[in-house]
């Protein structure tokens, strides 16, 4: 496990109740699983989940990039418990049958097995949601976005169909629910993210410090919010720029990608994005690689090979001639 996912699973495990230590690996696995989609769908970001906000103290404040990690995290462990129980990898748990044989629908039944997410969705709480120990705004927008996550998870889910009948006709068919992809969840929560809710709590009550006006602050501000949606409480902060006691490393330095097949008009926009718009220019390095080539067998026991060369392009974001730190700032108009 990276040193930066540690803390994520071990407090995972020393929160959780020691009736369910028995899912301890999978609760883990779900825990990596989060952060490194994370680091995927904020790969070509200015904020592009860095260990250091993946670690208990980075996760202090309410932001919008914080609700991600928590929605993330959660989806994550509810996951991996989900599928590895349909699996039958856990005791005492297997495929949801609870609906075989109902109707459906018209011109199918519940049959086979269905992932059980109900399962996950309960240990997922039990171990996630234990992290929480306060009464205040931040540990209830917290929550609020553990449950966004695993909702995420039942939002995504797909209906696998089998046809029955005289050679295949289909006239009846046998249906179960199954998790999708993992990385469905992460763009499904990538969206929810852009689309994120700031609340805004009434602070003179809040400041009182009568916890009956704390929690009625609190619910007034949560009263227009859905539970699929992520909430935060403060702004980002300025992803450019380095600041070393908050744990930002800035753009300067970050890789971006200006040409290549099968990029996403995001990707292609990333050296706009992480140097221009951030006062960098883009720099372009060439490396020269050397790898072993047109190797061949010979009896008997070597292998020999040729070395082969290849140049290697990258484009990083670095500081303007002349520029002390970040130079000016450029704004762009994206297309529409």
């Amino acid at each position: 496990m990276c040193p930066g996912h540690a803390w994520v699973a071990s407090n995972f495990l020393m929160t959780g109740p020691k009736a369910y230590l028995t899912y301890a690996r999978s609760v883990q696995r779900g825990a990596q699983a989060g952060i490194e989609e994370c680091k995927h769908q904020f790969a070509w970001d200015r904020w592009n989940c860095p260990d250091s906000a993946t670690q208990l103290k980075g996760l202090k404040r309410a932001t919008r990039e914080t609700s991600f990690i928590h929605a993330m995290s959660a989806a994550g462990v509810m996951y991996t418990l989900t599928r590895n129980c349909s699996l039958g990898d856990l005791d005492n748990c297997g495929c949801d049958v609870s609906k075989n044989g109902k109707i459906g629908g018209r011109g199918w039944l519940w049959g086979g097995c269905s992932d059980n997410v109900d399962f996950g969705e309960r240990i997922s709480k039990q171990y996630v949601d234990a992290q929480e120990t306060g009464q205040d705004s931040r540990a209830a927008v917290n929550l609020h976005n553990n449950e966004a996550g695993r909702l995420a998870v039942k939002a995504t889910m797909k209906r696998i169909c089998r046809c029955h009948g005289m050679s295949e006709s289909c006239s009846v068919q046998t249906c179960w629910t199954q998790l999708s992809d993992f990385r469905e969840i992460g763009n499904y929560l990538k969206i929810k993210h852009g689309q994120a809710q700031k609340l805004d709590i009434d602070k003179k009550r809040m400041r009182a410090g009568n916890s009956a006006d704390n929690r009625g602050a609190i619910v007034d501000a949560f009263g227009s919010v859905a539970q699929t949606e992520l909430i935060y409480l403060e702004d980002s902060p300025d992803y450019c720029r380095k600041n070393s006691s908050s744990g930002l490393h800035g753009t300067e330095g970050r890789e971006c990608v200006q040409h290549g097949e099968g990029l996403t008009q995001w990707e292609r926009r990333s050296c706009r994005r992480l140097c221009h718009e951030c006062g960098l220019r883009v720099e372009e390095r060439r490396t020269e690689v050397v790898s072993s080539c047109n190797c061949k067998f010979h009896w008997c026991c070597t292998v020999n090979c040729a070395d082969c060369s290849q140049v290697v392009v990258k484009h990083v974001c670095a500081r303007r001639e002349g520029a002390d730190g970040h130079g000016v700032r450029r704004k762009y108009r994206e297309p529409k």
